[in-house]
């Protein structure tokens, strides 16, 4: 049933300030520009060139690279709104979106804003006191000690129990989290937790909770308007998490009953109206899974976002709402237009974050430039992307590049096809976690749906997909095929004539490429009077095979070729020595070789280089010092996360060439480490 009250028109939105950036930033101005408001956009020097500053309708530079400089400047980004006569603004997600200071700040502007009442930030913002609220209200919680000033942090442990969780009082997305087993690791965890959350979120308060190993994090929608009507929209799952950071979420979740729905459902309403919550928020709960593997009854309350969530679009898909735009309406002072009893869950949905990091190397992000992004063609997908080709991802913020999103009839068939999107999408010049991503998707135990929070420990998706041996020959085929047509279109002596024509029988043409994890290739052809290549592919010392290859179109960077009576579709394109091939199978990277050997620098031994570019947050050792095999040498600090640089043998240490404070370049040499000898 709605509700009504006077008095609380939240006025005409006409021209939106959206204070993010990236992926979430484009979908703001999405719903936006669809209900005729105008956007401004607001940047970071980094994202000058971001697509989201280039679809705004204006776009202010903030003048400054780190957060702290630009997004989470209250002064700045109200400057910008003044500036550009926006009346309203929405947050996004992170960054200033739960801080209640900011939120105030908006309002006596004179602005609109897009979020819940800075009250009710204020009481969820801070996890501590919402846990409390929510003991008050019936709600089951789990045991927290706030670590203030004084606090014995050994006692603090013992109270709440090994295996601890020290999770930042605000914001999230993994930032501030660290589980500790045990009381040695207790004081340097706090510390780094400490540093990241005031990195991420201007705010360093951390707290202890009980960690529980395997279990699932389930959150519910809530959606509120300013009549005092509050309905909540089911539940996500989202128990596939790396570091406390979501990687796969869906909705609904494979294991809630429709008790157990209906009883989370009631608590998260509960929640809102205890604070008079409006607009958009999500109550995460923790659901306890049962040994035995039976279905899950019981759940504890873990935390409130008062914000829009990154993986809002799995609810959009299985109920049909734009979250954005009620979010709007609901800011203007607009009734919700339904009640509780209008929603229903049609399908299910699944969406896979797509990160700048290398699996293959513990996860660490990534930077560089995006030579080629192409979302997968006809797949009916959903792609809420930050980037496109020639974007440059940088240090300063969030590895996350794009959500991808599908929804299907049914849990497997969403699984399954999100698997061979993801396969058919370019993403070229730049490591990714995509392979990692369908691995997860394609594993009998999701499939299943055994998705607790240990999935990953406990299941090990492949971090990375080898290519098959004849897929890399195949991928070397198309890439001297492609050279070879592109070198005769460029040529300005006798264009005419086909490509390696000779009047005598002339030594093959050759090609030789690295392959990553597989051998070297070779790859020579000559062509035959019939135009079809004679080809011969080699990897490493072995036998080579023979191939009749066909190159029967190059239009753009697609090539399509017919090797030995089977017909391939692949783009190729170049970059300098790299050659990126994306075919039926996912993408494939080679690096052409040299002809003749080429100088390079001597790799110093002992030597420890900086696995990204970052900054020196603190060092643990001296010239001289003697260190341990693991023993932490320095901490970076690199997309709003702290990196542990460790010492990998026992040695003593001879050369320290980096200080606390200053910038380092990927790859760039930090530590000499003189190891003892075997």
């Amino acid at each position: 049933m709605l509700l009504s009250a006077s008095g609380c028109d939240g006025g005409v939105i006409t021209r939106l300030l959206v204070a993010n950036r990236g992926e979430i930033a484009r979908r703001i101005f999405r719903s936006a520009r669809d209900m005729g408001i105008a956007t401004v956009a607001v940047y970071a020097d980094g994202d000058a060139d971001a697509p989201f500053v280039a679809e705004a309708d204006e776009a202010i530079a903030l003048d400054g690279r780190s957060p702290a400089e630009t997004y989470l400047d209250i002064g700045k980004v109200l400057a910008a709104a003044a500036r550009t006569g926006a009346d309203a603004v929405h947050p996004g997600y992170g960054f200033l979106s739960e801080n209640a200071d900011f939120a105030r700040a908006v309002t006596e502007a004179g602005l609109i804003w897009v979020g819940p009442s800075p009250e009710a930030i204020a009481a969820m913002g801070d996890k501590l006191s919402a846990k409390e609220l929510m003991r008050e209200a019936g709600v089951p919680t789990l045991q927290a000690v706030e670590l203030g000033g004084g606090v014995d942090l050994a006692a603090a442990a013992a109270e709440v129990g090994f295996p601890v969780l020290v999770k930042a009082a605000a914001g999230g997305g993994g930032r501030g989290m660290r589980v500790v087993e045990s009381e040695a690791e207790l004081a340097g965890a706090v510390e780094g937790a400490r540093r990241e959350a005031a990195a991420a979120f201007g705010d360093g308060t951390v707290f202890l909770e009980r960690w529980l190993a395997s279990s699932r994090h389930v959150e519910i929608q809530i959606l509120g308007d300013l009549h005092g009507n509050l309905v909540h929209c089911f539940e996500r799952e989202c128990s596939i998490q790396r570091r406390h950071q979501k990687i796969i979420e869906e909705a609904p979740s494979p294991v809630v009953s429709e008790d157990l729905r209906a009883r989370m459902g009631a608590a998260a309403v509960a929640a809102g109206q205890a604070i008079g919550y409006s607009s958009a928020g999500t109550v995460e709960f923790l659901v306890e899974q049962p040994a035995d593997g039976s279905a899950p009854t019981d759940f504890r309350f873990l935390e409130v976002n008062t914000r829009l969530q990154v993986e809002h679009p799995v609810t959009e898909e299985i109920t049909g709402l734009d979250l954005v735009r009620e979010q709007l309406r609901v800011a203007q002072g607009e009734p919700l237009g339904f009640g509780q009893e209008d929603l229903a869950i049609g399908g299910h949905a699944i969406e896979a974050r797509l990160y700048a990091e290398d699996p293959a190397n513990d996860f660490l992000p990534q930077t560089g430039r995006i030579e080629r992004w192409q979302p997968a063609s006809g797949s009916n997908a959903r792609f809420d992307s930050g980037v496109e080709s020639g974007s440059d991802v940088g240090i300063e913020f969030d590895p996350m590049l794009a959500k991808v999103i599908v929804g299907a009839p049914n849990r497997r068939e969403a699984a399954l096809r999100l698997a061979r999107v993801l396969e058919t999408t370019r993403m070229q010049g730049i490591r990714t976690n995509r392979d990692f991503l369908v691995a997860t998707l394609r594993s009998p135990e999701f499939l299943a749906g055994d998705t607790t929070t240990d999935f990953i420990e406990r299941v090990a998706p492949e971090p990375v997909r080898l290519p098959s041996a004849d897929e890399v020959v195949a991928a070397g085929i198309c890439a001297a095929m492609a050279a070879q047509h592109d070198r005769r279109q460029a040529a300005r002596i006798h264009p005419t004539i086909t490509s390696g024509w000779r009047n005598t029988v002339m030594p093959y043409e050759r090609s030789e490429f690295e392959t990553g994890a597989r051998d070297a290739l070779r790859i020579e052809y000559r062509i035959q009077r019939d135009g079809r290549f004679d080809t011969r592919a080699t990897s490493g010392d072995g036998e080579p095979s023979h191939h009749m290859v066909e190159l029967r179109r190059r239009t753009g960077d697609g090539v399509e070729v017919v090797i030995d009576g089977r017909r391939l579709r692949s783009t190729v394109t170049s970059s300098g020595d790299r050659w990126l091939v994306h075919g039926p199978e996912g993408d494939v990277e080679l690096r052409e070789l040299p002809r003749f050997p080429v100088a390079g620098l001597e790799a110093v031994a002992g030597g420890l280089t900086a696995p990204m570019p970052g900054k020196v947050i603190t060092t643990h050792a001296e010239v001289g010092d003697r260190v341990e095999s693991g023993q932490l040498l320095l901490v970076l600090e690199a997309m709003k996360m702290e990196h542990r640089v460790t010492a990998p043998a026992p040695g003593t240490v001879s050369e320290f060439r980096v200080a606390e404070g200053e910038q380092v370049g990927n790859g760039e040499l930090l530590v000499v480490i003189d190891e003892d000898a075997a």
